[in-house]
């Protein structure tokens, strides 16, 4: 009796263990499938570069199809400029002044409301779209390929968007299947009047580590932008060279650029870069009722492929094969735009006071002919604008048009920073 109890002991024992096991299994089975469970798609588009910009296709309502630069800084659609072959039907509600950077006058736009803006068969509905008076910009001229404005935050409200710069695709994601890719890093977003902060750290040259909060602006083409209002604010490097920084809604934006030690975006630090400090003038509007130490820029951001999770207040960022790359600015000091999208005409469209290309004798309105000798008529205006940016020991020889007389000049291209 006691051998068959213990028998029957035995196989209770066994079943038991033998249900225990399956059920880890089991287990291990449905959190496996779990943890690789790909994030739903809903959406995958090219999109074109010009310098650092991002341009992607768009329709609005029934429109042609729209080139806009994608720009995390402004909340709505801009629309800055309609060629003759673009279509578009809109309903306009009132006239509103945009206010934004820059030094001149607030700009007026035509406001239009509950709008649907389409991206392939994707629909963002009730959209607020402005469409400006008169085409300040000139978009298409300094990049030279037609766009028609801008769009902002918008573009990332509903989705978890990826911006991959790698392959020059954005993919969008349902934000509720969405995890963290593997190899990606994390940081928190904050919402202010519908943009989106990040706070990144920031190393002087002082030895002082600083945390900056910073906007995320796919829109500015420069790597970082600092204020310096407050106490606690990024001082500015002690050698410097003052130009023009960009152009905001109300204007230029001037100030000075110079390098710092160190940006980190997570723990991915980037040694040494070039940053812009704008002049008080030009952003005391924007400041004075923003609690933020600066802005970083297309520069700096496209060095990383992203995921921006704007519902679930998350940025997700990897370095791409962009991240070492060397760090310019506008050593000429020649700012240009193409006259015409039919073929390269390019024309100085600003010259920086105190700059070597200033001292040299150029004048806005110049019209380029010949760089180092080579027709400047096969050239794009970024290929021109690279010469521009980079530092060499010898000088830069440029053949200019100036009422109907070619100009010979001689630019001094040292690095001054």
């Amino acid at each position: 009796m006691k051998n068959s109890k213990k028998i029957k002991s035995v196989k209770f024992s066994s079943s038991k263990v033998t249900f225990w096991w399956l059920m880890v299994v089991f287990i291990f089975f449905v959190s496996n499938i779990s943890a690789t469970k790909k994030p739903k798609r809903i959406l995958s588009m090219p999109f074109e570069m010009a310098g650092s910009y991002v341009i992607v296709k768009v329709k609005i309502n029934d429109s042609s199809p729209l080139s806009l630069i994608l720009d995390s800084g402004i909340r709505n659609t801009l629309i800055t400029d309609l060629e003759s072959g673009d279509k578009i039907t809109i309903n306009y509600s009132n006239v509103k002044e945009l206010m934004g950077l820059g030094g001149g006058s607030q700009l007026q736009a035509y406001t239009s409301d509950y709008n649907t803006i389409r991206i392939k068969n994707l629909k963002l509905d009730y959209k607020t779209v402005y469409v400006l008076q008169n085409d300040v910009f000139n978009l298409s001229k300094h990049t030279g390929m037609k766009i028609n404005g801008l769009i902002g935050v918008d573009f990332f409200r509903d989705y978890v968007v990826e911006i991959n710069y790698t392959t020059n695709r954005i993919n969008f994601y349902d934000p509720s299947t969405f995890v963290m890719p593997k190899g990606y890093e994390s940081l928190p977003i904050s919402i202010e009047s519908q943009k989106m902060f990040v706070e990144l750290s920031v190393l002087e040259s002082d030895s002082t580590r600083k945390q900056a909060r910073m906007l995320i602006d796919t829109g500015a083409e420069l790597n970082a932008w600092f204020q310096t209002f407050t106490k606690n604010s990024v001082h500015k490097p002690p050698k410097w060279v003052q130009g023009t920084i960009g152009e905001g809604l109300n204007g230029l934006i001037t100030g000075r650029y110079g390098h710092i030690p160190q940006i980190c975006f997570g723990n991915f630090c980037l040694k040494n870069p070039i940053v812009a400090f704008p002049d008080s003038a030009t952003i005391s509007g924007i400041i004075a009722n923003s609690h933020r130490d600066g802005t970083i820029g297309s520069e700096l951001l496209s060095r990383f492929n992203l995921f921006v999770d704007y519902m679930n207040r998350k940025i997700y960022f990897k370095p791409n094969s962009k991240f070492k790359r060397p760090y310019s600015y506008n050593v000429a000091g020649i700012e240009i735009i193409q006259l015409t999208s039919l073929f390269s005409l390019t024309e100085v469209f600003d010259v920086w006071k105190n700059s070597p290309a200033d001292f040299a004798g150029v004048k806005e309105g110049d019209q380029i002919i010949e760089i180092n000798g080579n027709n400047a008529f096969q050239m794009t205006i970024n290929e021109i604008r690279k010469i521009f940016e980079t530092p060499s020991k010898h000088p830069l020889n440029l053949t200019l048009r100036r009422d109907n007389k070619e100009i010979k000049v001689q630019i001094d291209m040292k690095d001054r920073i």
